[in-house]
């Protein structure tokens, strides 16, 4: 970000990378002159060459170079006697070259080229093998080769999009003093309560490796324990008779040695022969005692609970990481694994924990647009017209605040008017993807907030109002995806939380943990997680989740 303070002021020259000998692309297109104001001076710049084509009978050629720091491409001329030209002007050729930065001439779209004077380095590519051709490709195809994808305008353009957003994350979060805490990946626990959680377990390799021993090394028969232990036995009985005939310490020392052989070989035996084929059972089940963490264990679904264990310790904190999902969805909208935004705040209650999603939104949104307008561009030309206009809009926007009762009436009364929804709307269900748009898209034009669910669609660690049919839990519902966001405050009770563990049919002793958060100075805190991914698909308007994470992983794939 402080290459685009640097390059404000057109008179403050190209910044050289720091850690690396070229100048980034970016501190010179970025510029409000496009660069014409460097010309003159000579630069190293690397990339990768977008398009290339040999002009003037082959006497020289023009590049248009990306390497990732912009959406834009430096055009670069390198003359025939300069390097050879066949091999720097196919797609996705690297280069990296020294020259000399000129003012095109008048009619051209460029503000700046640059006449090569030197070729440092060339990483040839062989056309007829290489898959991305120059031509338009879709997204979709791109999934085949997500080790190349990043080469492509649109996944480049993401990727910078989702680290600005991370970098806002971080920023805002420590602008308001909360703690970065990294929680745990393997988890006992399930957050949600609702199963579908990757298992994390040993039991299975360690089940193969015994297999192979045992086929490479049968199990000793009983025979060769029974004269394990007669040699035990001769080698103590030998010990005892030098002892009793008082033999030299050098003649007991030695034969003690020999026992103490004897008794290790037969203590290896008989674990050898305790070996069994298989996972380990116990009265018909898997025995989880045997496994890595002598118990089950999982992939994280929330570092939710977990993080509350610092809330009620350090007050304001948050966490930010992957999180995983068994799920069968081939959706557009599901991912096997996705990271998630969590803060988790004490002494605050659901009206701070709204006020504070509406804070973080408005927030990135604004980011984005003060940091990644070229970016922001390029999808407005290329996916949705609509992207910037709605981050603007969001930024400035006050959401609408209603309870899960208000939302019920509205769009029931939106079906008395013919609006047609393929999923019965009626107090208790769980809000569909169609009602949370029509909330935010049609009735309201808006982000909104709904409050106060009912329990029974909720999570236990959800804090129970008074009227025992709701829990103050919330939702922040954006054009484009529908919820953004999911948050409550948590229940701080402990009679309550009790309660409900067991209402949903929980164990208790896996959340004896969490109940001890509630038995020993309890307080009253509030959170919500806020799915990253789905914040990428509001702000750029692309359709498929599996575009706006780098490696996606989903039912039948996990490339790389």
């Amino acid at each position: 970000m402080a290459l685009a303070t640097l390059n404000d002021d057109v008179s403050t020259p190209f910044v050289k990378a720091q850690f690396s000998d070229r100048v980034l692309i970016r501190t010179i297109l970025s510029r409000p002159d496009g660069g014409a104001g460097l010309a003159g001076q000579t630069v190293k710049v690397g990339g990768w060459v977008k398009t290339g084509r040999e002009q003037g009978k082959g006497s020289f050629a023009f590049l248009e170079l990306n390497d990732g720091s912009c959406p834009a491409n430096l055009q670069v001329i390198v003359d025939a006697a300069v390097a050879p030209l066949g091999q720097l002007v196919q797609t996705g050729t690297c280069v990296h070259v020294e020259g000399l930065l000129k003012v095109p001439p008048e009619g051209t779209k460029q503000r700046v080229e640059l006449r090569v004077e030197k070729v440092h380095h060339v990483g040839p590519v062989d056309p007829a093998k290489y898959p991305l051709p120059k031509t338009r490709l879709t997204l979709e195809f791109l999934r085949d080769f997500v080790h190349f994808r990043p080469r492509t305008n649109t996944i480049s353009a993401v990727a910078r999009i989702r680290n600005a957003l991370a970098y806002a994350t971080h920023t805002f979060f420590q602008n308001h003093s909360f703690l970065y805490i990294h929680t745990p990946i393997v988890t006992t626990s399930d957050c949600e309560g609702a199963g579908e959680m990757f298992q994390v377990t040993t039991l299975i390799s360690d089940a193969e490796k015994v297999e192979k021993e045992l086929i490479k090394n049968p199990p000793p028969s009983e025979a060769d324990i029974e004269a394990a232990k007669a040699l035990v036995k001769e080698k103590g009985e030998a010990v005892a008779q030098l002892k009793s005939a008082k033999a030299s310490k050098g003649e007991i020392t030695a034969s003690v040695a020999e026992l103490n052989k004897a008794k290790e070989n037969l203590s290896r035996l008989e674990e050898r022969s305790k070996l069994k084929p298989g996972i380990p059972q116990k009265d018909g089940k898997i025995d989880y005692s045997q496994d890595f963490f002598a118990r089950q264990a999982f992939l994280t679904v929330s570092g939710q609970l977990q993080v509350e264990t610092y809330a009620c310790a350090v007050s304001s904190v948050y966490t930010f990481g992957p999180t995983f999902r068994a799920e069968h969805s081939h959706t557009s909208r599901h991912l096997a694994e996705f990271w998630m935004v969590e803060p988790e705040i004490a002494f605050a209650d659901l009206k701070d924990d709204m006020n504070c999603a509406e804070a973080y939104v408005k927030f990135l949104c604004q980011w984005l647009l003060d940091n990644c307008i070229d970016d922001m561009e390029f999808m407005a030309k290329n996916f949705d017209k609509g992207c910037i206009d709605r981050l603007r809009m969001v930024a400035s926007t006050s959401f609408e605040r209603i309870s899960y009762t208000e939302a019920i009436k509205l769009l029931e009364e939106a079906v008395k008017k013919d609006k047609k929804f393929e999923n019965k709307v009626e107090w208790g269900i769980d809000l569909a993807s169609e009602h949370e748009r029509f909330l935010t898209e049609v009735l309201f034009k808006k982000p909104v907030i709904v409050h106060d669910y009912p329990k029974g669609i909720k999570a236990f660690y959800m804090r129970l109002n008074d009227d025992m049919k709701t829990v103050a839990a919330m939702d922040v519902l954006v054009p484009k995806v529908g919820e953004l966001i999911g948050g409550s405050q948590r229940e701080e009770r402990y009679e309550v939380i009790e309660k409900r563990i067991l209402e949903m049919g929980l164990p208790l002793e896996p959340y004896e943990w969490y109940l001890d958060l509630r038995r020993y100075g309890t307080v009253k805190h509030c959170g919500f997680g806020l799915g990253f991914e789905r914040m990428i698909l509001f702000a750029t308007g692309i359709d498929n989740i599996r575009d706006v994470i780098p490696f996606p992983r989903y039912p039948g794939r996990a490339d790389l």
